[in-house]
């Protein structure tokens, strides 16, 4: 008798499960249905995507190499307006002014998001009112909230230069002075638009195990302690996603500046945004304007990936 023939089965062992024949196949066969249903969901946006987004970027990027003019010719040039673009002193001054707005807006705007959304995580009394009202800016036109921050910076009839007139501090030129524009037009953007990074932040904050932090608690660390070492590392994934946005929308600023400053004064709130609307829009140059609108597009990607290996990578 062979060795395999008087080979039991302990008691206690569970005898080996096979798949009933023809069950992976059918467990194949309902995954391909699922993923052809999810794409039939997906499919009007994927088609919003590609038409919306994707197409007018290769449009963008094959303008970028010709000279089209609005009578509708067009002159391949190769990479004629990228070689001009490096040699623009006004693209080089914009960029900068992009970069230094961008270095005051980002940390304010953080600070006042993160801020709130911790001061609505601990109240608890009407906190759906104040939720609304600190989100409200948000929702208001970006023109609106340029005009209003114009009139409150106004030199003569300004309610900031009058609350400074009171305290015996003079008049100040927020808008007229080169050095005040950009910090000045900084805080009307971050009280414009903080209201949407501090619901993603609350919505953070909340999704922090509760247990951690009586744990912490019950260890004896107190207010910043816990904040420095529990909720910022348990956070930090919903804050490089703020970074992120917030860094993306201060290189695309140009609706306050248009409307508050015009770009002045002397150029010193001439953004990037700004100076491609000025070449495509008011001499015409859509070749040139593509190519500023590409290679703003680069400056972003690679300030993302910066972020993302800086702080991303802690995030994971």
């Amino acid at each position: 008798m062979s060795q395999t023939s008087l080979t039991k089965t302990s008691p206690d062992e569970a005898p080996p499960q096979v798949a009933p024949p023809g069950r992976s196949s059918f467990s194949r066969a309902v995954r391909r249905r699922e993923a052809r249903v999810g794409l039939v969901f997906v499919a009007p946006m994927l088609l919003l995507f590609i038409v919306f987004r994707f197409g007018p970027t290769l449009g963008a990027a094959f303008l970028s190499l010709t000279d089209y003019r609005l009578n509708g010719e067009w002159q391949f040039i190769g990479a004629e307006n990228y070689s001009r673009l490096l040699d623009d002193d006004l693209f080089w001054t914009s960029l900068g002014v992009t970069a230094l707005y961008t270095v005051f807006f980002v940390p304010l705007t953080v600070l006042l998001s993160l801020g709130t959304a911790l001061l609505l995580h601990r109240t608890v009394w009407a906190r759906g009112f104040f939720r609304g009202v600190f989100f409200l800016p948000y929702v208001t036109s970006i023109v609106l909230a340029a005009v209003i921050w114009k009139w409150i910076y106004e030199v003569q009839d300004g309610l900031l230069n009058a609350v400074l007139d009171v305290l015996s501090l003079g008049p100040v030129d927020f808008l007229g002075n080169e050095h005040l524009v950009l910090p000045s037009i900084a805080v009307t953007s971050a009280w414009k638009g903080f209201g949407y990074s501090m619901l993603i932040l609350l919505a953070g904050l909340q999704s922090i195990p509760q247990h951690v932090v009586e744990a912490a608690t019950i260890d004896g660390a107190n207010g910043w302690q816990r904040f420095r070492w529990v909720t910022l590392p348990l956070l930090r994934p919903v804050l490089f996603f703020v970074l992120v946005i917030e860094a993306i929308g201060s290189f695309q600023v140009f609706d306050q500046m248009y409307v508050m400053t015009a770009g002045g004064p002397v150029r010193s709130s001439y953004s990037l945004v700004y100076f491609l609307y000025d070449s495509g829009f008011k001499f015409f140059d859509f070749g040139y304007a593509s190519a500023i609108g590409l290679v703003l597009f680069v400056v972003v990607l690679i300030f993302s990936l910066v972020q993302r290996r800086l702080i991303g990578r802690e995030a994971d």
